[in-house]
């Protein structure tokens, strides 16, 4: 069997653009399965991010697709915000050689009157959340009846999220003559009994990881309470100064008392969990991609997805129950061959979830003694996050920022790090010494030729 995309029968607009994006060979997954799902048949794929499973959903729709019928034929459902915009940016990509096609994201967290507006102008694509998706749907604005491909994007995140009910809703009224597509990084019992519902013999690919583990250092502590965990957290942080980390917890409750005991103890922190509003997680996830801040506390359902380059050490505070999940969470260290450290905490009544991790990744683990706690002070984040209001709705391009700050201000552009341009807001990391002239620019100068109000995030 060729890996070659040039043996697959996809429409010549779609092989042009495959060539000069540089894709010529598929993917572990895209290979096994496009076959398949070129002929119209049901897929489901297990696939860890980073396996090229949006492009394969994607070639799948776009071959689906009949330009000329002004109506939705694919939908694409995805458990956050993050994704969706990924998800839909990639089809766009893929689709540009194809012209007209029109691929409309719908979320929640943001504002409903321009999604209203946007889908009574029609679309052939959406791709969205189950609660805004279902919202739309039972309102009117969309319909579903020349719809023929639907794909579950990280299905099983979506149940973990609570989306089991919108998801049941959304599809009881997607014509039962489709293509169905389901993608997920863990099969639990729960995405088992949705994907029997929903395909007909379906194709089973399932791909390992391309992300070596070896390239990681594992270290597991044997600890009973959490007086205990806080005090080898602190001590591990002190010893290794990782300048990007993420700390693993299981439940919300113990990720917002994991980040205050943090603070507590001096550290530049800042918490992810799933009952956070969308601008907070914006922020959250937006400082600390750009470290400005040093840690992100973060539950399972939160980080996914979660875009951070360079991340030095992974902290499980406690063992997941799930060894897959185990291997995704330190999976986020040690990226493209650079050397990564993942220290686990774990207790007593922990034995089952140890033995299914040693089982799984054939290790042994033992446990390890704790470094004594080095004197100094906590290391803290090098880069401050400004927030300029303004955004792509007023035309303002990562450009425009930097020239105000680099030619107007005079400030190195080395010393200005990632420029993030959302909707209505933009954020640029600067490094500390500068933040005082470069908030001074944004204020009193202009961006674009525009005054715009700017803040320190903290």
């Amino acid at each position: 069997m060729t890996d070659s995309f040039k043996s697959l029968p996809l429409r010549n607009e779609l092989l042009t653009t495959l060539d000069t994006l540089g894709y010529t060979q598929m993917t572990a997954i895209q290979a096994q399965s496009l076959p398949t799902l070129l002929e119209g048949k049901d897929v489901i794929g297990q696939g860890k991010t980073g396996s090229g499973k949006t492009a394969t959903f994607s070639l799948a729709l776009l071959s689906n697709l009949n330009v000329q019928r002004f109506r939705v034929q694919s939908l694409v459902l995805c458990p956050t915000r993050e994704l969706a915009d990924q998800v839909a940016k990639e089809i766009r990509t893929l689709a540009r050689g194809i012209h007209n096609i029109k691929v409309l994201t719908l979320c929640g967290g943001m504002p409903m009157g321009p999604q209203i507006g946007s889908l009574e102008h029609g679309a052939h694509i959406l791709v969205g959340t189950p609660g805004r998706i279902l919202d739309h749907l039972s309102k009117g604005r969309i319909d579903l009846s020349e719809l023929n491909t639907l794909v579950l994007d990280e299905a099983d995140r979506m149940l973990e999220m609570g989306f089991q009910e919108a998801l049941d809703a959304v599809i009881e009224q997607a014509p039962k003559q489709r293509q169905t597509l389901l993608f997920s990084a863990t099969f639990p019992k729960q995405i088992e009994a949705i994907a029997s519902r929903i395909t007909q013999s379906p194709l089973m690919v399932k791909v390992e990881s391309t992300h070596q583990t070896t390239t990681i250092e594992q270290t597991f502590f044997k600890l009973e309470s959490t007086q205990e965990r806080d005090d080898a957290l602190e001590a591990l942080l002190l010893t290794h100064r990782p300048q990007s980390s993420v700390v693993f917890c299981n439940t919300k409750k113990e990720v917002m008392n994991v980040t205050d005991e943090l603070l507590h103890r001096g550290f530049s922190v800042v918490e992810l969990h799933g009952d956070m509003e969308q601008r907070e997680r914006d922020q959250a996830l937006t400082m600390f991609a750009n470290k400005s801040i040093s840690i992100l506390v973060a539950t399972d359902v939160a980080a996914r997805g979660l875009d951070v380059e360079n991340l030095d050490a992974v902290f499980n505070f406690e063992l997941s129950r799930d060894p897959e999940v185990h291997v995704h969470r330190i999976g986020r260290t040690g990226r493209a061959g650079a050397k990564g450290q993942a220290f686990s905490f774990y207790s007593e009544k922990d034995g089952y979830r140890v033995a299914l991790i040693e089982e799984y990744m054939d290790i042994e683990i033992s446990p390890k003694a704790l470094p004594s706690k080095p004197s100094g002070e906590p290391y803290q984040a090098a880069m401050t996050t400004i927030q300029i209001l303004g955004g792509k709705k007023m035309k303002v391009r990562a450009g425009d920022i930097l020239g105000a700050l680099t030619k107007t201000a005079g400030i190195d552009g080395k010393r200005i790090g990632k420029i993030n341009i959302l909707a209505m807001v933009s954020y640029v990391a600067v490094e500390n010494d500068v933040a005082k002239v470069a908030l001074k620019q944004l204020q009193m100068g202009k961006v674009k030729g525009k005054a715009l109000k700017a803040r320190i995030m903290k």
